[in-house]
């Protein structure tokens, strides 16, 4: 099947290169101006994730068609640390209201003294000034006041956004001037702004968004440079798998940007594949390179056909295993299609598209730059002729050797597997055991930084300004406003959890309510179980719940729903790629309850770190109570994966060995140390890869980085070193069973490394 791809590959290497490069331009061209001028940053989408067609979705609907469709987001000011009994500070902040409102598309400006109209706006055409008692605009700590600027619609996201900017850079100048008047010089006393507004909000995820992706590349791809150079032993090796990864992403980007006209494409999007096109790709580079350097040293390299016979040899054997582990990753991560919110169906959508990205470089540019240096990777590089790192890069980089540190590990775990088996399954117990408490969570601004303006507004907003707080929770029913206040009173407002109700109102033919909770976090244990309450009643007429409580719940609900079938596709995925390679029926059900059991493992330190709120100092985060839903989606998805591409490292090698007649035992210890280096390294790099995006500072990208690095680490020592070779050491030959007319099928189409 690869003979072919080879041939090509080697009589036109430099084309293959050339067009990669090429390509991989224009696809990152496209992906970031986009072919109307609308690139990718612009077209992904920043919201909590919900789902289309859900009770919360449409009371939000509703409640914005209720809006007039001239009324544009309000920019909102908090000023900390000024008196407003300072005639020279109000008379200071008089003039600036007084030129806030004559900017374009301003409709009016309020603040605890008053209220500026904007330029030709109509007294009567404003019903309220919408800020009910001027005295709810102080702050209750008494130094401080909130300052509003409602706008006019302007056209596009950009516009607005635009508008909002400069009224922003107006209130920091503002600030700035209270504070050079200020009497007061204390550092903690100086007056000072905090502003926001939707499009600010949605702004800053965009930004951190990017901001992050350069800082994990950043600090990964360095560090991934440096231990495949103590893997290869040598620069151009090292780098092969790099320029794969960059080839990928670059693809990775092109497919997002794709994918973004079908399926609405959340913005965290771009950082979580991209980190998955990296560890798959360094994954299928590091395979790729290591078996043709080994396929070299087995040949003479005075043989003019030398390189290339490598070249198809490495392709019919790691080039065959990494087409089907990308098979199997892309069903895996496919099975997100099944989910019904769009936001994981636009992460299971750009993740299948960038593993055939990351497939199509290892398969054609990663053995192009191969075959181009092969006269230097057949030889030692000059940094075995430095001192100090000679033993060093011997050990690491020796392609040749049967044992070895690996065999020797696979040795003791076969002295004693029951004990062996029985301590590592124990180890994952203990990790897995935090999950038993784990909160699900659908987080907005919290997964911003702390020290994000927009979150300390919203937070400082809270506690400062309680009667013009929003009801936690929203309702809205079929009926007329006296009936479903009348409702609320007997059957709401004594749950546990429930603070007060907000009187209900007329919009547009239904009644709209609030209920406010005890808690002030509205994705809460305590929120939840009042959605849970509200929901168990049975109303006189069709009730509808909205808030992030409601829209949370609603998310878990779909994906518990929707997890038995993609699990399914998984489950047969798994059987399906395992039995090809092994012929086994034991190997694949092993398999899956081994990597189940190391996903629980993950998520359980996932819940103990992010949930719990131990290694904050290290990760720098404040917890949110919880894990985000769709992030334990991914972890799972992914992290099976790429689980998937060790299983087949590993068991193809051992394979192999039994096929030739090598005793079982001996096959094991054989496989491992010659796959071990290799699962080990690409563990390493994926590793210091997907913890360079952990130190990004947006949260659901530390939870995504950290948890899949964990599910790395895990599955390549406790797994595939230990687990691993105690189980086949115990079913010794049974590992290799299946029933005759399977063992024909496999001979067909079994996948041989």
């Amino acid at each position: 099947m690869f003979s072919p791809l080879a041939t090509f590959i080697s009589h036109h290497a430099r084309a293959v290169v050339v067009s990669w490069i090429v390509a991989a331009i224009a696809m990152v061209t496209v992906a970031l101006v986009g072919v109307t001028g609308e690139g990718l940053f612009d077209r992904v989408h920043t919201g909590a994730p919900g789902v289309e067609g859900s009770d919360s979705q449409y009371v939000q609907q509703r409640a914005s068609a209720a809006v007039p469709e001239d009324v544009g987001p309000t920019i909102s000011a908090l000023f900390q640390n000024v008196d407003l009994a300072d005639p020279a500070q109000v008379q200071t902040i008089s003039a600036e209201v007084a030129n806030l409102a004559t900017f374009d598309n301003v409709r009016y400006v309020v603040w605890p003294l008053g209220l500026e109209l904007g330029t030709g706006v109509d007294p009567s055409a404003l019903a309220s000034n919408g800020s009910g008692d001027p005295r709810d605009l102080l702050s209750n700590t008494g130094d401080g006041f909130l300052l509003q600027v409602h706008m006019f619609s302007v056209e596009g996201e950009d516009g607005a956004l635009a508008a909002h900017q400069v009224i922003e850079e107006r209130f920091n100048a503002l600030a700035a001037d209270l504070a050079g008047h200020a009497s007061n010089p204390a550092q903690d006393a100086v007056p000072h702004v905090l502003v926001y507004s939707n499009p600010l909000l949605f702004d800053d995820f965009g930004q951190q968004i990017k901001k992050d992706l350069i800082t994990g590349e950043a600090i990964a791809l360095p560090l991934a440079l440096i231990v495949m150079v103590l893997v290869f032993g040598g620069f151009l090796a090292a780098a092969t798998p790099l320029v794969g990864a960059l080839a990928s992403i670059a693809g990775g980007l092109l497919v997002l940007y794709g994918f973004s006209y079908p399926i609405k494409m959340d913005d965290s999007a771009i950082n979580v594949v991209t980190v998955l096109g990296i560890g798959l790709s360094i994954d299928y580079g590091l395979l790729i390179v290591s078996r043709f350097r080994e396929e070299l040293h087995k040949r003479s390299l005075t043989n003019p056909r030398a390189f290339a016979e490598a070249l198809e040899a490495t392709l019919n054997t790691a080039g065959r295993t990494v087409f089907f582990s990308a098979i199997t990753v892309g069903i895996a991560v496919s099975g997100m299609i099944t989910f019904e919110p769009a936001i994981l169906r636009g992460f299971g959508s750009a993740a299948l598209g960038v593993t055939v990205m990351a497939l199509a470089a290892a398969l054609t540019l990663v053995p192009a730059l191969a075959f181009l240096w092969a006269p230097k990777l057949a030889v030692r590089g000059f940094l075995f002729r430095v001192r100090g790192l000679r033993r060093i890069i011997s050990s690491t980089s020796d392609v040749t050797r049967d044992h070895g540190v690996f065999s020797a590990l696979a040795g003791r775990v076969q002295r004693h597997p029951w004990l062996t088996l029985a301590a590592a399954s124990a180890l994952l117990f203990v990790l897995a055991s935090p999950l038993l408490s784990v909160q699900m969570r659908n987080s907005q601004a919290e997964l911003l930084p702390s020290f994000n303006e927009r979150r300390q507004f919203l937070e400082a907003f809270q506690l400062e300004y309680p009667n013009l707080v929003e009801p936690s929770v929203s309702v809205l029913a079929a009926t007329d406003p006296q009936a479903l206040d009348a409702w609320l009173r007997e059957n709401v407002a004594d749950i546990e959890g429930v603070r007060g109700l907000a009187p209900a109102r007329d919009q547009d033919g239904e009644a709209v309510a609030g209920i406010f909770l005890e808690v002030a976090d509205g994705g809460s244990a305590e929120a939840v179980s009042v959605i849970h309450a509200v929901s168990a009643l049975d109303p006189p007429f069709r009730l509808y719940l909205g808030g992030q409580a409601a829209n949370q719940v609603e998310f878990i609900q779909s994906v518990e729903q929707g997890a038995p079938i993609a699990f399914g596709i998984v489950v047969l995925a798994t059987f399906v790629l395992l039995f090809l390679m092994t012929g086994s029926l034991l190997v694949p059900l092993k398999a899956l309850l081994i990597n189940t059991l190391s996903l629980a493992a993950t998520l359980g330190v996932l819940t103990w770190v992010f949930q719990d709120g131990h290694l904050d100092w290290l990760l720098r985060f404040d917890s949110a109570g919880g894990l985000e839903t769709y992030v334990v989606v991914l972890v799972v998805a992914f992290g099976f994966g790429l689980a998937m591409d060790y299983d087949l490292f590993l068991l193809s090698r051992v394979q192999e060995l039994v096929k030739r007649g090598v005793p079982n035992d001996e096959a094991v210890r054989i496989g491992l140390q010659r796959s071990g280096r290799i699962i080990t390294s690409a563990a390493a790099v994926i590793v210091l890869v997907f913890l360079g995006f952990a130190f990004g500072n947006l949260l659901v990208i530390k939870q995504v980085g950290f948890g899949l690095a964990i599910a790395v680490f895990l599955d390549a020592t406790v797994v595939r070193m230990v687990l691993v070779p105690a189980t086949m050491t115990l079913l010794g030959q049974y590992n290799w069973w299946a029933p005759a007319p399977l063992r024909k099928l496999h001979e067909r189409f079994a996948i041989a490394h």
